[in-house]
């Protein structure tokens, strides 16, 4: 449970740390949002070192209806219920075609 809530709290810690981020020159929002908080439960590139699934090599089709899932509480989560509610259907296209595109 204590490593559980610690993964929780890492991935909200850089959730919000983003939010309130300004992108560096060049780089996009959704760019900067990967490359922060995606990675940091998913890995480097989302080739996930531990227990959170890999997103590398993911389509983005899978990864749109994944997160679609997630916000309608219709797949089981820790924490990407709760941020996937945050994002339209066009930001949730708009991350899964970056991520799929990305990191592959």
């Amino acid at each position: 449970m204590p490593r559980l809530l610690a993964t929780m709290a890492a991935c909200a810690i850089a959730v919000i740390s983003v939010l309130h981020a300004a992108p560096a020159p060049g780089q996009t929002a959704s760019a900067q949002l990967l490359t922060l908080s995606c990675s940091g439960c998913h890995g480097a590139n989302g080739r996930s070192p531990g227990q959170m699934p890999p997103l590398y090599g993911r389509s983005a089709e899978m990864i749109a209806q994944a997160l679609r899932e997630f916000r309608a509480d219709q797949r089981a989560a820790t924490v990407m219920n709760r941020i996937a509610k945050g994002y339209t259907d066009a930001e949730i296209d708009a991350v899964a075609r970056e991520i799929a595109t990305t990191w592959r």
